[in-house]
């Protein structure tokens, strides 16, 4: 599902969600109507009656009486777990990450500023990603940081990754890219 739903959704059972923009947990409880806002990259944006954003991981979203997404699988098999890592891959996992307000994935916002891939001695490879958020306020770093380590995990030859959120240099609009900025009718 990629599509938002202005029709109000009756949660099926209690489930966990996170504040957007402070990264807060919260608990919705069965019955709660929400409105779906955004759903990409495997999680949900909701809108709950009591106004408000939330995030929901897919792996809630029978709550929203929906079938949880399969895990993104490698775009490519051009990687082994034993052979070099195929930097192209992990970017496209990273393409696979939102932020629960903008309809544009991680790379697309400007928002990794870094990559590097480095081989361990006991075979497979260490990804290190540097990237950044919108506002420097926004709690969802943490979820955001850990959505891209968990996908860059499931890569091929992926023995270990880190995902840290810098500050510096500050992120601003002109680091969308051209696909982005069309997503978001700046183009």
């Amino acid at each position: 599902m990629s599509a938002s739903s202005s029709e109000p959704i009756t949660l099926l059972r209690d489930c966990e969600a996170v504040q957007i923009p402070s990264g807060v947990p919260a608990k919705l409880t069965k019955g709660a109507r929400v409105v779906i806002t955004q759903s990409l990259g495997g999680a949900f944006t909701v809108m709950p009656e009591s106004g408000g954003l939330l995030r929901i991981a897919n792996a809630d979203a029978d709550a929203l009486g929906l079938q949880p997404s399969a895990p993104d699988a490698p775009a490519s098999s051009a990687s082994s777990p034993t052979g070099p890592l195929d930097e192209k891959l992990v970017w496209e996992q990273l393409k696979s990450c939102f932020d629960p307000e903008i309809p544009v994935n991680i790379v697309d916002l400007g928002l990794v500023y870094d990559l590097k891939i480095q081989p361990l001695p006991q075979g497979g490879n260490r990804v290190d990603v540097k990237m950044t958020l919108t506002a420097p306020g926004c709690g969802m770093g943490v979820h955001i940081a850990a959505d891209a380590k968990s996908r860059i995990l499931t890569l091929p030859g992926v023995k270990e990754a880190e995902v840290a959120v810098v500050w510096d240099p500050p992120w601003n609009q002109s680091m969308i890219s051209a696909d982005g900025k069309a997503k978001l009718g700046m183009a």
